[in-house]
Formats: C-alpha cells, sequence, structure tokens
C-alpha cells in the first residue's frame, strides 16, 4: 500500500483518486476550493456532457493535439466504461444529437454526487481548502507534498502524486496554471496555454445589433487572408456583442487556434446551405414577382429572422426603399452571393475567463502514455487538461480526463 496524493478535485482527479483507492492504496484528494468538481458544475451549461457515445476509433478523430498520446488512456477506460460507470453507481444518462452523453436528469450535480460517493465507499480522504505549495523529492523519488490549510502548514509523506490541476480556462473555478509551475520545476516542458473552444471577436460592429440571436442550421468558413480554407463545417451560431459563438464557432477556434493570434481570419456564414444559388434566386425573384411594387425592406422579411433582416438589408448596398421591380438581376445575383457567404472579420477570440478548455500545456514527450508517469520524476502522474491535449466540443475533452485520469491512478504499484 501507498500514500498517493492526488492535487486537483475536478474531472481528472477524482477519476485518479478512484482508480488508486481501488487498487488499494491509501488515498488523500486535495482541493483548494471549497468542493470537488466545481468545473464541473458548469459544463455543458450545467447539464455536463459526460462524454461521447462514439466509436473508440472516431474519438481520436476529434483530438486536436497529440491523439496518439492517448491510445492507452482511451482504450483502457473509454466512453463505454464511463457511460458503465455512472450507470452502475445510480447516475443514468442519456444520448443526445452528436452522441452527446448527459445525465437524464439535466443537472451536473448529480455527476459530481456521484463521484463523491463512491470517493467516500472507497475510503479516499478529501481535503478541502487546501492549497499545494510545493511537491517534495528524494533521490529523484516523489516524497511528500507540502500543503497550507487554515493557514498553517503541513507535509503530507507521499509515495506518488497525481498532478490534476487542470489548465487556465475559467480561472474562476481554480484552474489558474499552478500545475504547470510544479511541472516546470522538475525539468518538464510546458507548451505555451492558449484559450480553446472560445468565442471570436469580429472586426464589424454590427454584431451588437444581432447580440443574442441564435443561427440553426448554417455553414461556416473560415479562410486565411491568402484565402486558405482553415474550417468548414454545419451547425449552430450564436451572434454576441463582441463577435460570434455558439457550438459551431467553439470549434472553429479549436481548429484555428493557431492562426488567430498571427493574422485576421475571415469568416462567411451560409445562411441557406440547403439550396443553390440558384435555388435560392429562384425563390427570392418568385417573391419579388408576386408583389413587384413592394419596397426592398418589406419584400426579404420571409428569409431572415427579424434582427438579421436590416443587417442583411444594410450589407447588400440596395436602397432599402427602392421597389423590388427596379431591383436588376446584377443586384439580386449580389444579394444571393451575400447569402451564400456572409462575411465577418475575425480579429481574435476572448479569454481563459470564456474558453472551455486550455490548449497546451505540459509536453507528452516527457510523459509515458502507457502509466500517465513522468519520464524525469519517479512517482509523479499526470491526468487531465494539464496535459497538452485537447479536442472538439462534444464530450470528447471531458472523457480525456476520465481516460486520462483511471490510467494514472491505477497504474500506481
Amino acid at each position: 500500500m501507498k500514500n498517493v496524493i492526488v492535487i486537483g478535485g475536478g474531472a481528472a482527479g477524482m477519476m485518479a483518486a478512484l482508480a488508486a483507492a481501488k487498487n488499494g492504496h491509501q488515498v488523500t484528494l486535495v482541493e483548494k476550493n471549497e468542493k470537488l468538481g466545481k468545473k464541473i458544475y458548469i459544463t455543458g451549461k450545467g447539464r455536463c456532457n459526460v462524454t461521447n457515445d462514439c466509436d473508440t476509433e472516431d474519438f481520436f478523430k476529434q483530438v486536436l493535439r497529440n491523439p496518439k498520446f492517448l491510445y492507452s488512456a482511451v482504450y483502457t477506460y473509454d466512453t463505454y466504461r464511463v457511460q458503465q460507470f455512472f450507470e452502475e453507481h445510480g447516475c443514468p444518462l442519456k444520448v443526445e444529437r452528436g452522441g452527446r452523453v448527459f445525465p437524464v436528469s439535466d443537472h451536473s450535480s448529480d455527476i459530481i454526487r456521484t463521484l463523491e460517493k463512491e470517493l467516500r465507499n472507497t475510503g479516499v480522504k478529501i481535503s478541502l481548502f487546501t492549497k499545494v505549495t510545493e511537491i517534495l523529492t528524494q533521490d529523484n523519488r516523489i516524497s511528500s507534498v507540502k500543503v497550507i490549510k487554515d493557514r498553517r502548514e503541513d507535509l503530507l509523506p507521499a509515495d506518488a502524486v497525481v498532478l490534476c490541476t487542470g489548465g487556465c480556462s475559467y480561472p474562476s473555478t481554480g484552474s489558474t496554471g499552478d500545475g504547470y509551475k510544479f511541472a516546470e520545476a522538475f525539468g518538464h516542458e510546458i507548451k505555451t496555454p492558449t484559450p480553446s473552444l472560445v468565442p471570436f471577436i469580429t472586426k464589424e460592429s454590427f454584431v451588437k445589433d444581432l447580440m443574442g440571436l441564435s443561427l440553426k442550421n448554417v455553414e461556416a468558413t473560415i479562410c486565411d487572408s491568402k484565402g486558405k480554407k482553415l474550417y468548414s463545417d454545419f451547425g449552430e451560431m450564436l451572434f454576441t456583442h463582441f463577435g460570434v459563438s455558439g457550438p459551431l464557432m467553439l470549434s472553429a477556434s479549436a481548429k484555428v487556434n493557431d492562426q488567430i493570434g498571427k493574422e485576421n481570419l475571415y469568416l462567411t456564414i451560409d445562411l441557406k446551405p440547403a439550396l443553390s444559388k440558384e435555388q435560392l434566386d429562384k425563390r427570392i425573384l418568385r417573391d419579388f414577382e408576386e408583389n413587384p411594387n413592394r419596397q426592398f425592406k418589406n419584400a426579404v422579411t420571409g428569409l431572415f429572422p427579424g434582427k438579421l433582416t436590416p443587417v442583411m438589408i444594410a450589407l447588400s448596398g440596395i436602397d432599402p426603399e427602392r421597389k423590388v421591380n427596379e431591383i436588376t438581376r446584377a443586384m439580386r445575383e449580389e444579394f444571393c452571393n451575400l447569402i451564400k457567404a456572409m462575411p465577418l472579420t475575425l480579429t481574435g477570440v476572448r479569454g481563459f475567463e470564456e474558453a472551455i478548455v486550455t490548449r497546451g500545456g505540459i509536453s507528452v514527450k516527457q510523459i509515458n502514455p502507457s502509466t500517465m508517469e513522468s519520464k524525469l520524476i519517479s512517482g509523479l502522474y499526470f491526468a487531465g487538461e494539464v496535459l497538452d491535449l485537447d479536442a472538439y466540443t462534444g464530450g470528447y475533452n471531458l472523457q480525456i480526463a476520465w481516460s486520462t485520469g483511471y490510467l494514472a491512478g491505477s497504474s500506481i504499484e
């Protein structure tokens, strides 16, 4: 039996603590917050997108950084085992569009409650309001962990430490990059952390007029300044007072993360992806012919949601008072082009406060993928978002946390 200290009570930390305890070790889970799973509470808009019910092979296609590193972790503890764990411990799940898995109750608190109950059942000691200040080693092996609780400093003996401190996203939940400092002190390389799965900032000010407008079933395409296509997909998006957000845009941010800081990128939105330009033109022409004396501003209201209509009219350059029988074919074609490719300029992304995950972190090159143990320090393990691993939205990032946490905890011998 070993003394195992798990630092960080998030998804990866709780799973690592459970796995180590079930492996027969004496486990202490140290969390600086007042409760466990603080970030889990807000995931999936408070519903908690636990995992994704996809085939394991398909899972790796959703991982943006270092998918091969995850082979051992994910095959050891895949989505089916995650779902089985929660179902067997009294938290029924359901699968929604895109394979997203949620608790039937739609309450993330049920996921945390299930984990907490099992932690207590397996004898894990939970130490809240406890801040780790230093991880100590002797002869290149983990020896103890220095903590502060109730303003008192204490030294916890440790044969193994699992570092699950998260990244930098949502710092209000306690993810403030502490783990990077600990890892760096032992010689681990840190890939620069940047916000990922995060809303875009746009150059155009008209987005303020569209704030709160959600568009479903649109196609978004992002190109660089040379016209090279960087991203294209269908889905749902949302206009904000500063730019664009929603599932489609968050996934796009993960894909173009490296480019967005270096240059402006160009987003076009196909508002009518189900129609070709020819079909769209025929529909508009039909509307015009039915009411040839109507003003342009009144003839196109059926094409868009209310908030979007005045913006599209302004972007078209057509006089809103102009009668539709005075609109030329060339003007109509330009309007069709606008609907099929509404333009926006992406100038940057929002900060860590709004990022779902962190891109970057502890380099996986110095970690054994079969155990999650450091190649530099014996007895030091890593799991979760603190690592240089990130994926698209849809439950994939939490699956990374469950898988790496389980493998780290169960690898301690």
